[in-house]
């Protein structure tokens, strides 16, 4: 397999932050047959960087990253991009793209809609 995607959160120095995204991470899996991991920007691991690395050791050569974050704020518009560039010159064999964030996508706007309206008891109209 030469393609994995990473699966791209913020990072949290509490565990218990991690542990949606790792329970995500591993729902997504078995859904998948594409080579999926998990990693996190900064304050903890795996990091970009180690996962980058990883994967390109076992051969990766194409790498997507899915921002798991709402919105396109600064981290998503500087550091990232940043990391990405500086992943690219270590591993110029491997072609790396940072995809739009996941909340930017249409059906994640009107998943969250579904989950926030079933929380106020309120059904959305179909």
């Amino acid at each position: 397999m030469s393609y994995s995607l990473i699966l791209l959160a913020h990072g949290s120095s509490d565990p218990a932050w991690r542990a949606p995204f790792e329970r995500f991470h591993e729902a997504l899996a078995t859904r998948m047959q594409t080579s999926l991991k998990l990693a996190y920007m900064e304050l903890s691991e795996p990091s970009l960087e180690s996962s980058v690395a990883e994967l390109t050791s076992a051969g990766i050569r194409r790498i997507e990253i899915l921002p798991l974050f709402f919105a396109a704020g600064r981290h998503l518009r500087k550091d990232v991009p940043a990391q990405v560039e500086a992943l690219r010159a270590n591993h110029p064999d491997t072609e790396l793209t940072l995809l739009p964030p996941v909340g930017e996508h249409p059906a994640f706007i009107e998943a969250l809609a579904a989950v926030v309206a079933e929380q106020a008891g309120e059904a959305l109209p179909t």
